[in-house]
Order: C-alpha cells, then sequence, then structure tokens
C-alpha cells in the first residue's frame, strides 16, 4: 500500500483532518513577495533593460529588445514545422473551444420601467490582453487556446503572448497553438519580470488592460500586486482534482487521480468512496501507476504530501466534503452523477460518469481549463468570454420620470450629507413643476 493519506468520516476528528488537510500552503510567502516587489519596481523604471537582465538571469539566455519579439511569422513557421497530427489536434480544440464559449457572449440590453426610466446595460470588449503562458516543467499549449479563444470569441481586439524560454528554447506546439488561435504577436519573456511589462508596459511591450494565464508562484505574486494598475483573471495555485466513485474500473481511477498531482508536487489528489474495498484497489492501481509514469517522482511527492483517499458512510458525506473542499476538478465517476449534481455547489469544473476523465476537459471538449484553485470555487468561476467583457450601466430619463422619483432620490442624498447632490436633482424638479 502507498503511504498516501487515509480518512474516514466516523472518526472523531474527520473534520479536523480534513480542514488539516485542504490547509496545505499554497500562497507565497513575504519573501517571494518583496523580491517580486522589487523586480516589479525595477521592470517599471527601467523597462526592457531590467526585463533582459532578469530574463538573462532566471531563465538563461541573451535576451535582447530585437530577439525577444516572437512574430506571427514565427509563429506560422512552428505551425508548419508540428505534426499533421498535431495541427489536427490543435485546431479540433479551437474549433470546439470556440463552440463552446460563443454561447457566453453578453449582449447589450434595456428596459423601460413604470417610472419611464428607460435603464440598461452596454457591453463591450477589452481593448487589450496580455496572455501569460506557463513554461519550466512542461509546455501547455492548450493554455494558449483556453485563453486566446474566449478573448476573440468577447472580442478583444489586442492579445499579447508572453512565454518563458528557458535557455532560449521555443516551442513549437505552443507557437502553433498561438497561431491557430490568432494570436499576432508574442515575447519570449517569463516570470513576475514579464508580468510587470505586461501591466506597465515597456519600449517593446504594450501595456494591456488584463493579464490572464497560471503561472508559477512568482507569477501569482506578481499578478495579485499589479492588480488595480491592470485586470488580472484568478490567482491560480497548484491544480486540484477530486475523485468521487462508487465503483468502476480501479485502474481508471486511479490515474484520473494521478492525472493533476503529476503537475506539480503541491498539487493535490482526493478521492473519495463509500467502498472501503474500492480504495484498497485504487491504492494499489496507483502504486502500480507510478512504478511507470515518467513524471512518477513528481506525482508521488504530490500524493505522499497532499493527497487522500476518503472513505465516507453515505453519497450526501461524499457532497458535503466536495463542497468543503471546493475543488477546482471534479469527477462524480458515478453509475447515476445526476443524482449527485444538485448537491454539489462549490467546484471549478465538473465531470459526469466514469467515461470523462479531467483530461477530457483541459484539451478538447470545450468549456475552459482555467479554473479557480485552493478552494475559490467557493465564489470564482471558470475563465470564460464574460472576462474579457466589461460592462456599463445606461440610464435615460424624461422630466415625467424624475418626477416620479426624483424627491426619493433627494431625500436620501439629504440624509448622507450630501447637498449638492440633493440640489442636481431639486433644481429639476422645480423646472417640472414651473412647466
Amino acid at each position: 500500500m502507498s503511504k498516501i493519506l487515509r480518512l474516514n468520516s466516523k472518526q472523531a476528528d474527520y473534520k479536523l483532518q480534513l480542514d488539516a488537510l485542504l490547509s496545505r500552503e499554497t500562497d507565497t510567502g513575504a519573501d517571494v513577495q518583496n523580491l517580486v516587489g522589487d523586480i516589479l519596481a525595477d521592470v517599471k523604471k527601467r523597462g526592457n533593460a531590467a526585463l533582459c537582465e532578469y530574463t538573462a538571469k532566471f531563465d538563461g539566455w541573451d535576451c535582447t529588445t530585437e530577439n525577444m519579439v516572437i512574430t506571427r511569422a514565427r509563429m506560422e513557421q512552428a505551425w508548419k514545422d508540428v505534426s499533421q497530427e498535431d495541427r489536427d489536434a490543435l485546431q479540433l480544440a479551437v474549433d470546439r473551444i470556440r463552440a463552446y464559449h460563443e454561447r457566453q457572449v453578453q449582449k447589450d440590453w434595456m428596459y423601460t420601467d413604470d417610472a419611464g426610466l428607460s435603464l440598461g446595460q452596454k457591453v463591450t470588449a477589452l481593448d487589450s490582453v496580455g496572455l501569460y503562458v506557463p513554461g519550466g516543467k512542461a509546455a501547455y499549449p492548450s493554455s494558449v487556446l483556453m485563453n486566446a479563444v474566449p478573448a476573440f470569441v468577447a472580442g478583444v481586439e489586442k492579445i499579447v503572448m508572453v512565454v518563458p524560454t528557458p535557455a532560449g528554447e521555443m516551442n513549437d506546439l505552443v507557437l502553433a497553438a498561438a497561431f491557430v488561435s490568432g494570436v499576432e504577436l508574442g515575447f519570449a519573456v517569463g516570470g513576475a519580470q514579464a508580468i510587470a511589462a505586461l501591466a506597465y508596459g515597456t519600449e517593446t511591450i504594450p501595456a494591456v488592460d488584463k493579464i490572464v494565464g497560471p503561472g508559477n508562484k512568482f507569477v501569482a505574486a506578481a499578478k495579485r500586486q499589479v492588480f488595480g494598475t491592470c485586470g488580472i483573471d484568478m490567482i491560480a495555485g497548484p491544480s486540484e482534482i477530486v475523485v468521487v466513485a462508487d465503483g468502476g474500473h480501479p485502474e481508471w481511477l486511479a490515474a484520473d487521480f494521478l492525472s493533476q498531482a503529476e503537475h506539480d508536487e503541491a498539487a493535490q489528489s482526493i478521492f473519495i468512496t463509500t467502498d472501503a474495498g474500492l480504495i484498497d484497489a485504487v491504492d494499489e492501481a496507483i502504486e502500480k501507476h507510478l512504478q511507470v509514469l515518467p513524471r512518477a517522482a513528481i506525482a508521488r511527492a504530490s500524493v505522499e504530501a497532499h493527497g487522500a483517499l476518503i472513505l465516507v458512510s453515505d453519497f450526501d458525506e461524499a457532497a458535503e466534503a466536495v463542497n468543503i473542499i471546493a475543488p477546482e476538478h471534479l469527477e462524480l465517476a458515478l453509475d447515476d452523477p445526476d443524482a449527485m449534481l444538485p448537491k454539489i455547489k462549490h467546484a471549478g469544473a465538473i465531470f459526469l460518469g466514469h467515461f470523462v476523465p479531467e483530461a477530457l476537459g483541459d484539451y478538447i471538449a470545450g468549456p475552459n481549463h482555467v479554473l479557480p484553485t485552493n478552494r475559490t470555487a467557493r465564489f470564482s468561476s471558470p475563465l470564460g468570454v464574460y472576462d474579457f467583457q466589461k460592462r456599463t450601466s445606461i440610464i435615460r430619463s424624461t422630466p415625467e420620470g424624475v418626477a416620479a422619483i426624483g424627491f426619493a432620490a433627494a431625500h436620501l442624498a439629504h440624509r448622507e450629507g450630501l447637498q449638492c447632490h440633493a440640489l442636481t436633482l431639486e433644481l429639476r424638479l422645480a423646472h417640472n413643476n414651473k412647466g
């Protein structure tokens, strides 16, 4: 058997153990925050010079103003260089992601109320977005697709991609994904310095209105600190998955359990069932997979430090545990997942049934794979078109409309001690009365 933590809902300290499991350190400490703050300030002050110095220091290549630029032509060349199978898979993913996100587009609306006021909402796409593509332990072309496609569907005109290139090596699959997504311009920089460049602008990289895309703890800290100068999508932490099962193939369930663990040693995987025998079978299958997986060392470190196999009395307890965990990914590997679905309040994405592993959503299903982590699914949503559109309120009134509701507004203004606010209304009310 593995060294993965086992919990039982019948234990007296079950809730305390669950809380302890979920309280793993995923945020950045003061040392990281301070380092990132210094980098942000330096890039803001010195622009490209600082950006390239940090790139040389952290990524190990001689960055210059000229060679940091990734042109559309370079992306097109990568598209030609990857295999036909790569191109087919990327194109299918783009088509499905676009089809899903087109259904999220918000529209203008207007109505006239009983007082005669016309009230509404105007929806406008953001002017510019910076797309951060993570790199380092692995390359993520899927992150390009999941961020760029909804931005284009929303109507964003300028999308700027930044991607770290350790040792100066560019990943052709990432560049091919940028090409097929429609990205026009990219830069071979990453880390906190790239976030600074997107937030403040440099001589070469334009400042953007919003930064999206996941990254390591330095990127997360940088996004947190530049928020307000520009928008951000979310503070993404280590990946998570919860698998709830009532049977099925232990090998499948074990692979699903490990699917997020192979991302990062800080990732979290949790398996929940009412069947003690299934826990034993899944535990055994996990160990079998770990003997052969190429990223087994990372996955093992993750599940032994942060994973859990949880035995519950019934599936109401399972749903309760899920809502406490509020996982990024939730698989309901159940014969009747629809019976549990109404009980789930907090999850980033939910995968129903025995034949929908989380990986299907990561790449090709259509919904976005940029999801809230670290229990933020309690109040956050997946990335979508709505993250690239903003709403403006519209108010129109006739003299009759002001007459109908203006006295109440003036009264509230006086009660707040804002007499000029009240005066703006009272002048119009008096004019109406003279008429």
